[in-house]
């Protein structure tokens, strides 16, 4: 890995001095991308219900690909019915066993009512069983290019297995609501009413007047008590997660906290305006050496209002880049890291193609990158 590497002086150092209680926690802003706080965010946690994001995920998913659409009407077998519904003990959404639910309504029950029968049915729909469900969770977050997670099942319930980190949950969150917000609003939706029975969304931000339109809550013995949720002010939209928490008080005030500090500390600055040459990386036998690389438009950071600390950004990426460069390829990434805390993490693209070079040129680079070799075999064995 090559890493051009970069001092940024930026109003900083989080001299506020934010600290949560929260075992795990992260603050997002979602326009830019930029990590305001973050604990243990990459240490893996159990989910409890907030696995359900993901199950949600799967379904918004199959509505997008043509294989599923809201009037689909999705079965509740004896299974479903048993592990999650009334019978249980757990959080449910009451459907009655043997009936056929249309999907729009399975989705409230799963993101409102937190319904572990609503998300088992919505399982065995999509993949024929919860196992096989669990692996297409995981396959899908994959897809977005989070690594560490690992669902077991699409309810959230115990399984030594089953894992996620504060970091991915933040980022999963904010690639549903950019992607899908026609069915993000149910996250927001105070109640829904099945089978006569009404039950309120379970997120205590969204009666905080915070200006907060999601997510979820979760807690099993293993997790403690955990919350994602979103906030929007002044246009500013802001991501939270906290888990491990000791009650369901404390979930609710620390995610609070964590959004009212975050809308009140932080100002956005923009340190690359969109076009411009962020920087350079090598080129192996091309007509060129180098090639400029630049992001899909403007990089800001927010960055905490006064005082004044020194941000390292790199560019990161595998190389020399060996020819054909297309114009456009995704080639490196853009890393801005605050201390031990990475700030922002961004893919960058070829600014032009960059085509083979000559014969001559070709050898050139040849013998160039054969000798950095050995040089730095030689500095490994020092």
């Amino acid at each position: 890995m090559v890493a051009l590497t970069a001092a940024l002086h930026a109003p900083a150092a989080f001299a506020q001095g934010f600290q949560s209680p929260a075992p795990f926690a992260v603050l997002l802003d979602s326009a830019s991308g930029t990590v305001l706080y973050e604990k243990a965010a990459d240490e893996l946690m159990s989910p409890a219900s907030l696995a359900k994001i993901a199950t949600a995920l799967v379904a918004f998913e199959e509505i997008a690909q043509g294989r599923l659409t809201l009037d689909s009407e999705i079965g509740i077998s004896e299974n479903a019915w048993r592990k999650g519904g009334g019978v249980s003990g757990g959080s449910t959404m009451f459907a009655q066993l043997n009936s056929r639910v249309k999907l729009s309504d399975i989705l409230h029950g799963i993101i409102v009512q937190s319904g572990n029968d609503a998300s088992i049915a919505l399982a065995e729909a999509v993949a024929g069983d919860e196992t096989t469900f669990a692996r297409l969770m995981t396959e899908r977050i994959r897809a977005l290019g989070l690594t560490k997670s690992v669902f077991r099942n699409a309810t959230g319930m115990g399984d030594p297995l089953q894992k996620v980190t504060a970091r991915e949950l933040a980022l999963l969150s904010d690639h549903i609501i950019k992607t899908y917000p026609e069915h993000y609003r149910i996250f927001g939706q105070r109640e829904f009413t099945w089978n006569k029975i009404k039950q309120q969304n379970r997120n205590p931000l969204l009666a905080m007047d915070i200006g907060a339109d999601g997510l979820k809550t979760g807690n099993i013995d293993d997790s403690g008590f955990g919350l994602v949720g979103s906030a929007v002010q002044n246009g500013q939209r802001l991501i939270v997660v906290v888990n491990g928490l000791k009650t369901a008080r404390d979930r609710a005030n620390e995610a609070r906290k964590l959004l009212e500090w975050g809308f009140r500390a932080f100002e956005p600055r923009k340190i690359f305006e969109a076009g411009d040459i962020v920087g350079e990386a090598s080129v192996f036998g091309g007509e060129k050496g180098r090639v400029g690389l630049k992001a899909k438009g403007p990089v800001a950071l927010l960055l905490p209002r006064g005082s004044s600390e020194r941000l390292n950004a790199r560019i990161v990426y595998r190389g020399p880049l060996t020819v054909p460069v297309q114009e456009g390829a995704e080639v490196a990434r853009l890393l801005v890291t605050r201390g031990e805390v990475k700030t922002l993490d961004i893919p960058l693209y070829a600014a032009e193609t960059v085509q083979a070079g000559t014969l001559q040129s070709r050898a050139l680079d040849a013998l160039l990158e054969a000798a950095s070799g050995w040089v730095r075999k030689a500095l490994s064995r020092s």
